[in-house]
């Protein structure tokens, strides 16, 4: 039996409301907790050191790995749109064996293929295709680690796949509850792992007559130490939240309690889901800019991922079933969702003036946007539980699918930094 601990970890997906909506859920049903834990237990200045001109080429050594435009030498990777592609993934359900059984869409017979044939083309450039090589190349002998929740983990997961085309990685560590992974490239000396963290900061659920509720205390002035007594270890650390954000919460600082998200309690004042991801990501981003141990480190924000639940939420029948993205004008830039992204951006900048670059460097992967127009990239019905039939998964995204063009722009971003 799974402790509470686990139970309350393993909810994250079925606590997602209709983003557009964001009506908070009500907890407390034994059998919702239950069915909460089976939706997510199968789910699952210069930014770097030199790096020599080589690394800034593409294999044949003769075309750069971004292309700006004449006019614009420093173009904006966050902003743009989907085009086609007809070569599609670099790799398969087949090519690729490290993909999580919730995310092989393919598997779970997901039939339409168009949504792995489109690239996102930035403003004023050319991004090209992820090289694993030349990802090897820049992050021989290096640790790098992706901090955050289950969707951190896809996008972790995203890069162990696109890497293992070039080395088959060994599986050198796994917890007892398979929320602290890592994975070792020996011809390359490199290391992937996953820092799990629900709110960056320490949060316990509240539990009622010995059952979780479903309402959290979080304690913005206590940082989460399974992950940040790992930091002094790691090279590169590419921190993200926000999913579990969206649920009854009471902050905490000083002692007292300070606001609170969804709570409709007299006396505490409604602070919403924005301020609360925003302290808890300024406590993160203090704590490394403190670190003594991380001199060296390369920090990156990745921002907010979007749900895409549509004609209702996760339990009253909602579903992401589109088969191709969006365009840039049926996205909408004022979204509460690209709100976040920005609050997440805002408070990154906040920590890069307040740091020494000569310890710690601050960067971001701002997917937001990109991902506004991605609707067709969810498991939806294809992510085979057969605990949770009828429920939709549009908060995590396929393997192969529009979450790998983050790797393409995780590589443009250090590359070009390093430039």
């Amino acid at each position: 039996m799974k402790s509470s601990a686990s139970l309350c970890e393993d909810r994250e997906r079925c606590l997602i409301t209709n983003m557009g909506r964001f009506t908070p859920l009500l907890f407390g049903c034994t059998s919702v907790t239950f069915i909460f834990s089976i939706f997510i237990l199968f789910s699952p200045l210069p930014l770097a050191p030199t790096i020599p001109k080589q690394l800034h080429q593409d294999d044949d050594h003769t075309t750069p790995l971004i292309k700006p435009h004449q006019s614009d030498e420093r173009c904006d990777l966050f902003k743009g749109h989907w085009v086609p592609d007809e070569k599609g993934s670099s790799y398969t359900n087949w090519s690729c064996t490290t993909i999580p059984d919730s995310k092989n869409c393919f598997k779970h017979g997901r039939k339409d293929t168009d949504f792995v044939n489109w690239r996102w083309k930035p403003q004023g450039c050319h991004l090209p295709r992820f090289d694993p090589a030349t990802f090897f190349r820049l992050f021989q002998g290096k640790k790098l680690a992706f901090v955050g929740d289950s969707v951190s983990r896809n996008h972790m997961e995203s890069l162990l796949c696109l890497l293992s085309q070039e080395e088959v990685p060994r599986d050198i560590y796994k917890d007892s509850e398979d929320r602290f992974r890592t994975w070792y490239f020996p011809r390359h000396d490199f290391t992937l792992m996953i820092l799990w963290s629900k709110f960056l900061v320490e949060g316990e659920e509240r539990m009622s007559n010995g059952t979780a509720s479903g309402v959290y205390d979080l304690y913005l002035d206590k940082i989460d130490n399974s992950w940040a007594q790992k930091v002094p270890e790691i090279d590169f650390a590419i921190i993200s939240n926000a999913h579990w954000f969206f649920r009854p919460m009471y902050l905490h600082k000083g002692g007292k309690v300070m606001g609170c998200v969804y709570c409709n309690e007299e006396g505490v004042e409604e602070v919403g889901v924005g301020f609360a991801l925003r302290m808890a990501f300024r406590a993160a981003f203090e704590y490394i800019n403190g670190c003594e141990k991380c001199k060296g480190m390369v920090t990156l924000l990745r921002t907010f991922s979007p749900a895409h639940f549509e004609n209702g939420s996760w339990n009253t029948g909602g579903g992401c079933s589109r088969t191709s993205p969006l365009g840039e004008g049926e996205v909408d830039l004022a979204s509460f969702e690209r709100q976040l992204g920005n609050i997440q951006v805002e408070e990154m900048e906040r920590a890069k003036r307040g740091g020494d670059i000569r310890v710690v460097k601050f960067g971001a992967l701002d997917v937001t946007t990109a991902m506004l127009m991605r609707p067709d990239g969810h498991p939806g019905a294809h992510w085979g539980n057969k605990w949770m039939k009828g429920y939709n998964d549009c908060v995590h995204w396929c393997l192969p699918g529009p979450i790998d063009a983050w790797n393409d722009i995780l590589l443009a971003v250090l590359v070009r930094e390093a430039g």
